[in-house]
């Protein structure tokens, strides 16, 4: 998602452009380098130290669900709004200094705005904590695994601690005690 902006550094403080955006972009949200297709649009104003870029951005990922661990496409709205500082005057080519912000994001010497990495930002931080596949996921069995969303397993509902794990043997004597 790369925009030249040298005539809008060129101009007037306050000078917006426009732009709609439908970009497969490598979002490596999960570190395996995945890229997804993100749609959306972004307007950048000219601010009196470089471009202000503000954007709403549509894009699904792939994550695991917390419950089953299957792996299910996510749907997220990111909303951007950064700005971005050029590293060399437009005018004059001379070199800037960048503001104090220790992960400012910056505008190369071709004048070269790319929105990749504050969209993959942005992603990051509007993903949930606990993804679930669907509200009603049924999970994973605690016993033998089983995905329980695909079909039930025969293992026993009942838990027993392992703690009272000697008295159910006792349990299971005096039931055969009782049907002597």
């Amino acid at each position: 998602m790369k925009v030249n902006v040298a005539q809008l550094l060129k101009e007037g403080i306050g000078s917006t452009r426009s732009y709609e955006v439908a970009e497969v972009v490598d979002l490596d949200t999960a570190g395996d380098g995945g890229g997804g297709l993100v749609r959306g649009e972004v307007t950048l104003t000219r601010t009196n130290r470089g471009v202000l870029a503000v954007g709403t951005f549509d894009t699904t990922v792939r994550i695991d669900c917390s419950r089953c661990l299957s792996q299910y496409g996510c749907p997220l709205q990111v909303k951007v709004q950064e700005e971005f500082f050029p590293l060399t005057d437009i005018n004059t080519g001379a070199p800037l200094s960048l503001p104090d912000e220790p992960d400012a994001f910056t505008i190369d010497e071709q004048h070269i705005l790319d929105l990749s990495e504050a969209i993959r930002q942005g992603i990051l931080l509007v993903m949930p904590m606990k993804p679930l596949c669907r509200e009603d996921c049924a999970g994973l069995c605690p016993q033998c695994g089983q995905n329980l969303n695909e079909k039930v397993c025969g293992c026993s509902s009942e838990i027993i601690d392992p703690r009272w794990a000697g008295l159910a043997s006792v349990r299971v004597r005096l039931k055969e005690q009782e049907g002597k």
